[in-house]
């Protein structure tokens, strides 16, 4: 499986505030979408996430956000070397994902910028 690049997964309580911060440091875009009741700001390697505390406290769980070159791909390497998948493959605004737990109890989300067949 090739892992394309990391996201860092952060929970904020102003997502304006911070996607500005965030623009400013990297002189990027922030890509903005709601899911799940969760606003998203994607900005360079940093995803903001802000919304309800239920939900926020699953999305905590989740280490980083993996970026692959096939979910499908990445499902069958995952599940072959003992991860096990808890959500997915599913699309996305930017592609497809999939939630993944490592053996060592890691929690990992994996996506692609594949569209949802």
């Amino acid at each position: 499986m090739d892992i394309l690049g990391t996201t860092l997964r952060i929970c904020v309580d102003d997502l304006d505030t911070a996607a500005a911060f965030y623009e400013d440091l990297t002189g990027s875009s922030a890509l903005r979408f709601e899911r799940g009741g969760v606003s998203v700001a994607a900005v360079s390697c940093f995803l903001l996430m802000s919304g309800p505390e239920s939900e926020l406290e699953i999305l905590r769980k989740v280490t980083a956000t993996i970026a692959v070159k096939d979910v499908d791909e990445a499902h069958a390497s995952l599940t072959r070397v003992g991860a096990r998948i808890l959500a997915g493959p599913v699309p996305t605004p930017a592609g497809r994902n999939l939630i993944a737990i490592h053996p060592d109890g890691s929690v990992f989300e994996y996506v692609d910028r594949r569209a949802a067949a």
